[in-house]
């Protein structure tokens, strides 16, 4: 369900050794990649007839403790790749595998966590209680369950509504909400689809570095959407950038930033560089893009920080 982290087995992670990217895990691992999509497409139809080509031709790897951002203009199949990949649907054409599996048995083994746009919680229960949901289905014990759920309640500002509902907080706080259950139990792998797009500017800084810290520690590999080019050049290790609908990928773009990456990042003449092209690359995609502050082929370092929606 949106929102709704998929349970998988408690396992302890040692922090793992890391390079300008990120964790230094799996890459060319002789296990080969944690996700490996080949010549997917996929469309939707109405009555036999096919209404919307999404998504055509794509193969992506994805290797163990990496950090992926989908980028692309709005209706590009970011998104649907991201269900296809947790089997919430299927390709019309290609195949996915997840761990060596297929993606519906990955799913069956509980491999991945997931956080979508819109939150899905369960109002009769408190917000700790919904933090604490999945690991009650993991057999976590009372006391560790609550301390995990207050640290990750505190984590999201809502250290004051732990026995508050979901009906009495604002959309952007039943999100946050979500994203707490979503991380409190640290999965593999995590699908997180645009989960900061509902918080204010400064809590979304500071959850990338939180997601960052976590990603660090544990290892898990992310496959993140976004419309946002600055958190996506922030975040990851390698930005995919897709075409206007049908969905392609057009150019997957190495960020060599430091780790770990701070506020000082953000600031960073290399930062800004990859900003740009990321940019640039959308508009190469076909991506409109007259909002993002760009004066002759190159973006103004003023509003790439304060912008940078892709569509």
């Amino acid at each position: 369900m949106s929102g709704d982290p998929i349970p998988m087995t408690d396992a302890a992670a040692t922090p793992p050794a890391t390079s300008a990217a990120g964790p230094a895990t799996g890459q060319g691992s002789a296990a080969g990649p944690v996700v490996r999509i080949q010549g997917v497409d996929k469309t939707f139809s109405r009555g036999g007839r096919v209404v919307t080509k999404a998504l055509e031709a794509i193969d992506l790897d994805v290797a163990q403790g990496e950090f992926i951002s989908l980028i692309g203009p709005s209706g590009c199949g970011k998104s649907t790749l991201l269900r296809i990949v947790g089997d919430l649907t299927s390709p019309s054409a290609g195949t996915v595998n997840v761990n060596g599996k297929t993606a519906q048995q990955a799913r069956r083994d509980r491999d991945y966590g997931m956080v979508f746009q819109a939150p899905v919680l369960f109002d009769w229960r408190t917000v700790e209680d919904n933090v604490k949901l999945p690991l009650e289905i993991l057999g976590w014990d009372g006391p560790r369950r609550t301390a995990r759920a207050r640290e990750m309640l505190e984590l999201v500002e809502l250290s004051d509504f732990l026995q508050h509902h979901p009906y009495q907080l604002s959309g952007g706080m039943q999100q946050r909400v979500a994203i707490a259950r979503a991380l409190a139990f640290a999965p593999a792998i995590l699908l997180m689809d645009e989960p900061f797009g509902a918080l204010d500017e400064m809590t979304r800084e500071r959850m990338n570095s939180e997601v960052l810290r976590i990603w660090q520690q544990t290892g898990t590999t992310i496959l993140f959407v976004t419309h946002s080019i600055p958190e996506a050049v922030f975040l990851s290790s390698r930005v995919v950038v897709m075409s206007a609908r049908p969905g392609r990928i057009t150019r997957i773009v190495d960020v060599d930033l430091s780790q770990p990456r701070t506020e000082d990042t953000r600031e960073s003449r290399r930062y800004f560089e990859l900003v740009t092209e990321v940019r640039e690359a959308l508009r190469a995609g076909g991506d409109d893009l007259d909002d993002a502050g760009t004066v002759n082929g190159t973006a103004s370092f003023g509003r790439t920080t304060v912008e940078g929606a892709a569509g």
